[in-house]
């Protein structure tokens, strides 16, 4: 069972419902560790259908990254409409990964530059699979 439809040949309302959290890894496609993680990614997606991932590449989509000033990658963010559950640099670790989204903090309020990007993954999911 794969935690993200294949676009292609899935219809939208496949996979996790439009409120659940996104699991987003703030990369840069000249980073190697960032390049290491998203297989590991995509395994932790499969394992947590329940959850949303997305990929987003600081560079390319700087209109929307620029905000976070991606300092140590990769930097992860998990958050929905309730809020903000985590931001920071976690190397690729499939199994530390799993553990921290299976026991995740309460939200926090999102600041505007969560909120937005948030906005776009919503609006586009598909150019940000994992």
């Amino acid at each position: 069972m794969s935690a993200l439809p294949d676009a292609s040949s899935t219809p939208e309302s496949a996979g996790p419902a439009g409120d659940a959290p996104w699991v987003v890894c703030l990369c840069a496609e000249w980073c190697g560790t960032c390049r290491d993680y998203r297989p590991l990614l995509e395994q932790v997606a499969r394992a947590h259908p329940q959850m949303r991932f997305a990929w987003v590449d600081i560079e390319d989509h700087a209109d929307i990254a620029d905000a976070f000033d991606v300092e140590t990658f990769p930097t992860l963010l998990v958050a929905g409409a309730d809020g903000t559950r985590f931001l920071g640099p976690l190397l690729p670790h499939a199994e530390t990964l799993s553990r921290m989204l299976s026991a995740l903090q309460p939200p926090k309020p999102s600041s505007l530059d969560v909120d937005l990007l948030l906005a776009v993954l919503n609006r586009k999911p598909a150019a940000f699979t994992v």
